[in-house]
C-alpha cells in the first residue's frame, strides 16, 4: 500500500542465498507488457523503459526494492520482478516474484449539513447530509449514530458516490430523514467506513 502522490516500495523478495553480486544479474521489473525498470549487469538501462515510467524509479540494489515516485491510482495493479543469471553465456531467471500495489488517498472529516430550511417544530422530519471527498480506495459504508439518554441507534442508508473522472478519487455523500426529538438532548454522528484495514472517519457531532 502506498499513499497518493508519495513513493510506493515494491520489493523483489529475493534471498540471494548465493549471494550473487548484482553485477552478474539482469533484473527486470514489468506491469503487464510494459517495462518499468531495468538493471544491467549493475548498470540502470533506460532504453526499453514505458514512456510513463521515465524518470520515476529507483533500484535499492541493496534491498532488491523498487522505488516507484509520485504513485498515482493509474499505478495500481500487480507488478513482476524477473531476475536473471548467466548460466554459460545464456541469461536464465533464477527468480521470479509479484507485488500488487495498491493506492490509499485520504477522505476529508465527514461533516453534517442541514437539509432542513425554517424553524424545526416537534416531531417533524429532521433533514440531514453527511458527506466526505477526495478519497480512494472506494469506501464500504456510511453510518449514521443517534445518541439520546444513553442509548445508540445507528442507521445505514444508502450511499450516493462518485468519482472524478481525471483525479479518479472519490466523494460520497448519504441522507438522513429522522424526526426531530423532544425534551431531550440528541448528538447525531456520521461514521465512514473505508474497510477492516484503514478503520473510520467519524464527524463532529450534530447537538439537537
Amino acid at each position: 500500500k502506498s499513499f497518493l502522490n508519495h513513493t510506493a516500495y515494491l520489493s523483489c523478495y529475493f534471498p540471494n542465498s548465493q549471494k550473487s553480486d548484482i553485477k552478474d544479474l539482469i533484473v527486470f521489473w514489468q506491469k503487464g507488457f510494459e517495462v518499468v525498470h531495468e538493471v544491467y549487469y549493475g548498470q540502470e538501462k533506460h532504453d526499453n523503459i514505458s514512456p510513463e515510467y521515465k524518470n520515476r524509479t529507483k533500484m535499492d540494489m541493496d534491498k532488491w526494492t523498487l522505488q516507484l515516485l509520485n504513485a498515482g491510482i493509474v499505478d495500481e495493479g500487480l507488478y513482476a520482478c524477473i531476475i536473471q543469471q548467466r548460466v554459460k553465456g545464456v541469461p536464465s531467471i533464477i527468480h521470479q516474484s509479484e507485488c500488487l500495489l495498491h493506492i490509499i488517498a485520504n477522505y476529508s472529516q465527514p461533516e453534517i449539513a442541514w437539509l432542513h430550511k425554517g424553524e424545526l417544530k416537534p416531531n417533524e422530519y429532521l433533514k440531514l447530509c453527511c458527506s466526505s471527498s477526495g478519497g480512494y480506495p472506494k469506501p464500504k459504508q456510511m453510518t449514521w449514530l443517534i445518541s439520546h439518554e444513553n442509548r445508540t441507534h445507528r442507521l445505514t442508508n444508502s450511499m450516493d458516490i462518485s468519482q472524478d473522472a481525471v483525479t479518479k478519487l472519490y466523494n460520497v455523500t448519504t441522507k438522513l430523514n429522522t424526526t426531530v426529538p423532544t425534551n431531550t438532548l440528541t448528538n447525531i454522528s456520521c461514521l465512514l467506513h473505508l474497510g477492516e484495514e484503514l478503520g473510520s472517519l467519524v464527524s463532529v457531532p450534530l447537538g439537537i
